[in-house]
């Protein structure tokens, strides 16, 4: 009778976990976004901190603050790309590249978020407008506006943008073109921090 019992049970569950989802399916690849320039190997910089750079995660509105990739529809309607899963928010992911492009461009010692109190040091934030696929003009579109503030206080703004065009709305294709899309803005604005 036991063993009967044992049999039950076991069917049971195995039919069961049928039925039970313990997550969404993961799509078959995640976007990445990964900097072109890289600093090379071995001790990259020292610094006293008159020459630091902290750089922090961009602000970003909620449409960009999930691992979905946003596809603007018209002036007010936002949809998400089938199949188009960041590994990590875009925000993150767009600071690091940032961090590692200055960094490969040499002389800088590069903090990446942190509250470090170092004197002398420089802030790179800001917010991250858009980081995604415009339908109407079938393109990747990054938009960034920086906030460069120094140690004595002078602060200086600037706009941030790539186009990539002719994409189609397709994952496979928009992965890429977000990478260098991230990567040709990385590249402006490690030559306006200097």
């Amino acid at each position: 009778m036991a063993i009967r019992t044992i049999g039950t049970l076991i069917a049971a569950s195995l039919l069961l976990a049928g039925c039970i989802s313990f997550g969404a399916k993961l799509p078959d690849q995640l976007i990445n976004l990964t900097a072109q320039a890289s600093a090379p190997a071995g001790e990259m910089a020292a610094s006293s901190g008159a020459q630091a750079i902290v750089v922090r995660d961009p602000e970003t509105s909620r449409m960009l603050d999930v691992t979905r990739v946003p596809v603007q529809v018209d002036a007010s309607t936002v949809a998400y790309l089938e199949d188009a899963v960041w590994v990590e928010r875009p925000a993150r992911l767009f600071r690091a590249v940032l961090a590692e492009t200055i960094r490969a461009k040499g002389g800088r010692m590069v903090i990446e978020q942190s509250d470090v109190d170092m004197a002398g040091k420089q802030v790179l934030s800001g917010r991250l407008l858009f980081l995604g696929y415009d339908a109407r003009d079938q393109a990747v579109v990054l938009r960034y506006d920086a906030l460069l503030e120094a140690s004595d206080g002078e602060v200086k703004t600037r706009r941030f943008e790539s186009v990539i065009p002719g994409i189609p709305a397709e994952a496979t294709a928009v992965a890429p073109a977000l990478n260098e899309a991230a990567n040709e803005v990385a590249a402006d604005v490690a030559e306006w921090v200097g």
